[in-house]
């Protein structure tokens, strides 16, 4: 256990060795302090959405994400507080909504608003070179949760069951048109560690032009928890792009695999889960484009996913089609249709019936300054 944890922690006191040793020759990272620039953002994301299974408590099943039947409600809305000079970097996010009810809810009370908190240190006052501590946005699949920066208005199934956020820290090196992101964390979006030692993920950036956007990105590490107390090695990897093939075609793809190691019936068994979505926006007239998604997400084994109608699989389609209109360039009104099917009875009805489809219509409005 003990050689466990001093391998965790290696690498994080070179790196603390390098920045303590760096500012000790040069007042450049003190300068850089009293030049830096405060920014502050706003976001609010408001919607309606409606679903033809009527869930009984008013909320979607297996989704974080305008997951509020019948109702108008704030999927997410946060003021953000940039520090930013050359040589230090700092965000503080506290967010608000029903996402972050959902998403947060497993961690400590005090921590449930922390959409992002970060500080950042460029290593060498020559090179791009950054080291980035504290509660992170994801890199994992081609999505988000903040909705106006995506094709689609609501989130695929596979990144609502991938991590939205991360804790740990991250160092950023750049090779030209490549860069390279390693990351050592407190485990699969969780802001407290649930056990030892940590964890390890990466992201290779590759951008070869201004048409494309190609990521590849890694996760490993054990976990086990309180709540998954047979849970042991977690590997996960996930390939996507985003292609801007012109002014009025966006594409993006994401693929991802991952493998759960957990003891079962007293033997350590090997359970896998897969997902891969295609998405495509066509913008038809100046601020209006039409948007559509598909997607198939596959968890027969329930690692992730769990059904509330105790099916003994998780396997779930799901087609989407959507319109937006840009207001303003800071204001976005967006509609969404979307359509759910699984072989599995995975949808519970309020007569106590069960289904296997679901259909929701989902109207927003979502606006993000300056």
């Amino acid at each position: 256990m003990l050689k466990g944890k001093l391998l965790s922690i290696t690498p994080l006191v070179l790196l603390c060795y390098s920045i303590a040793a760096q500012n000790t020759s040069d007042s450049s990272l003190t300068l850089s302090l009293k030049k830096g620039k405060l920014s502050f953002q706003g976001y609010v994301d408001v919607y309606f959405s409606y679903s033809l299974s009527h869930p009984i408590d008013r909320t979607h099943p297996y989704f974080v994400s305008y997951n509020r039947d019948n109702e108008v409600n704030v999927n997410l809305a946060y003021i953000s507080i940039k520090y930013n000079s050359d040589r230090v970097r700092a965000t503080f996010t506290p967010g608000f909504g029903t996402y972050m009810n959902a998403n947060y809810a497993s961690e400590r009370q005090t921590l449930q608003n922390i959409l992002e908190a970060k500080i950042g240190v460029k290593l060498l006052k020559n090179n791009d070179i950054w080291l980035d501590a504290g509660v992170i946005s994801s890199p994992y699949t081609n999505e988000s949760a903040y909705s106006f920066d995506q094709i689609t208005y609501t989130r695929s199934i596979g990144s609502e069951n991938t991590p939205y956020y991360l804790t740990g820290a991250r160092l950023t090196i750049p090779f030209g048109k490549l860069t390279a992101y390693l990351y050592l964390l407190n485990g699969w979006q969780v802001i407290e560690a649930q056990h030892d030692p940590l964890n390890f993920g990466s992201q290779l950036e590759f951008k070869p032009n201004d048409k494309w956007d190609i990521n590849w990105n890694l996760y490993l590490g054990n976990e086990s928890s309180n709540a998954n107390p047979d849970y042991k090695e977690r590997y996960f990897t996930d390939l996507y792009a985003v292609y801007t093939a012109s002014d009025k075609w966006t594409f993006t793809s994401d693929a991802h695999i991952g493998w759960q190691s957990r003891t079962e019936n007293h033997h350590v068994e090997t359970r896998q889960w897969w997902n891969v979505n295609f998405c495509a926006q066509y913008t038809f007239a100046k601020a209006n484009s039409f948007s559509a998604r598909v997607e198939h997400f596959h968890d027969p084994y329930q690692v992730l996913v769990h059904p509330i109608t105790y099916a003994p699989e998780f396997k779930l389609s799901s087609v989407s089609l959507g319109y937006n209109l840009a207001i303003t360039d800071e204001v976005l009104f967006r509609l969404e249709a979307r359509y759910f099917a699984s072989p599995e009875q995975l949808y519970l009805l309020r007569d106590g019936s069960t289904t296997n489809q679901d259909l929701w219509f989902t109207a927003g409005i979502t606006a993000r300054f300056p």
